[in-house]
């Protein structure tokens, strides 16, 4: 294949984190994994440490080697020009376990970490490194089957319930309702080990004995305490994290349904699979659930201390068989494409372009098959057309 193709399939890459579920991206992708292997995470993008592999290409040309050719011809001189990058990355996700409380900085704060650090003389790659990029990172996920997720603080009304509910909380109600959320979430990540250890043992046993007896689902924040500690011997230590599981909101979306999470709003993925769109950065500063570096001081300057109501949205049909989710940033669109019955879908695209067959088979322009686990990229300008006879999902990224 020529680089100058303007339609091409690519394979990204897969990350085999701990907290990956061992069967879903296998079967997406049409792989085996005899050995039970966690598949966490499938990249199809541009960035550094894991570009997508241009197939079919006889020198293994990746995504972003072959954007360094010609910057402006591969991603648009509009896009070039103002991101300097492809400016997303596109993910295929399977939470099997619970992923890190955290919050991304917004990308003024980014820089000036980012610079700060560098300053520092801190490495890039250093375990205590907060600011991997100089950039922002909001995301979008668009569930693929049941998802469940932490998003943001409660509403006070709410939270106060929780802390009325959980009689190891009250002591801490007059605080929140005297200082609000800051306060609150201050003092309890500020605790020691111990002080954590004795505030939250009888918590953590009570919800464990709760789920055993069917009291749970998975709307209770104890039900996801007592998924944490299940099988644990001795309850020794306890994460922090935990508190956040109360006061923030859960949050089910259904499959098709799309969550954003922009800079400041604390989050963590809980349980399923998606697909995850975001601005092409590394940058997280973390609050719990995760043996990785955990700055507190750092992260309470950036979280936002405010209740919120989760926006669930169910996508705009923009055409027949697309539905867009609207996002407030300008680095990155989703939309999801279902075909079905002969239908054709036709497009140019505008800048770089890359489309994720999640459900069956298409042809494009006549000429390319397409199976289920199968993806694309498409340049600037190239026109297409996509058909399926039976029916099948894709979902495009795109400036």
């Amino acid at each position: 294949m020529e680089p100058l193709n303007k339609i091409f399939k690519i394979k990204g890459c897969i990350q085999h984190y701990a907290w990956g579920g061992n069967t879903f991206i296998p079967n997406l992708l049409g792989l085996a994994n005899a050995n039970a292997q966690p598949f966490a995470e499938y990249w199809l993008g541009a960035h550094p440490s894991a570009p997508a592999q241009i197939i079919d290409n006889a020198d293994g040309l990746t995504l972003n080697g072959l954007i360094n050719q010609d910057p402006s011809a591969t991603l648009s001189e509009a896009v070039y020009s103002k991101f300097r990058e492809l400016p997303y990355l596109l993910k295929v996700l399977d939470v099997q376990q619970m992923l890190s409380i955290q919050v991304h900085p917004s990308k003024a704060e980014a820089e000036l970490g980012f610079d700060r650090e560098e300053s520092d003389g801190i490495s890039i790659n250093a375990a205590n490194r907060n600011y991997k990029d100089r950039n922002h990172k909001p995301e979008v996920m668009v569930a693929l089957s049941d998802f469940w997720l932490l998003h943001g603080f409660k509403e006070k009304q709410l939270l106060e319930k929780t802390l009325a509910d959980v009689p190891e909380f009250n002591i801490l109600m007059p605080l929140f309702k005297r200082e609000g959320y800051q306060a609150l979430y201050q003092f309890v990540m500020e605790m020691g080990v111990d002080e954590v250890n004795a505030f939250l043992i009888q918590v953590v046993k009570r919800e464990l004995r709760n789920k055993r007896e069917g009291l749970l689902t998975k709307a209770d924040a104890g039900w996801w305490v007592a998924k944490l500690f299940e099988g644990v011997d001795h309850i020794t230590n306890i994460d922090k994290g935990v508190f956040s599981i109360y006061f923030f909101n859960i949050v089910n979306a259904k499959p098709g349904e799309a969550v954003f999470q922009g800079a400041g709003l604390p989050h963590a993925y809980l349980e399923g699979q998606n697909i995850e769109l975001m601005a092409n950065s590394d940058n997280v500063l973390r609050g719990g659930l995760t043996p990785k570096y955990i700055d507190v001081p750092e992260l309470m300057k950036h979280i936002l201390f405010e209740g919120i109501v989760p926006q669930v949205m169910k996508g705009n049909e923009i055409r027949i068989g697309e539905k867009n989710y609207p996002c407030p940033v300008s680095d990155f669109a989703i939309s999801k494409i279902e075909l079905s019955g002969n239908m054709i879908y036709q497009n140019v695209a505008i800048g770089m372009e890359i489309l994720l067959v999640t459900e069956g088979g298409a042809v494009l322009n006549n000429s390319m098959v397409l199976k289920k686990g199968e993806a694309i990229c498409l340049l600037p300008e190239a026109s297409y057309s996509i058909i399926s006879s039976g029916h099948c999902t894709l979902f495009k990224a795109f400036v």
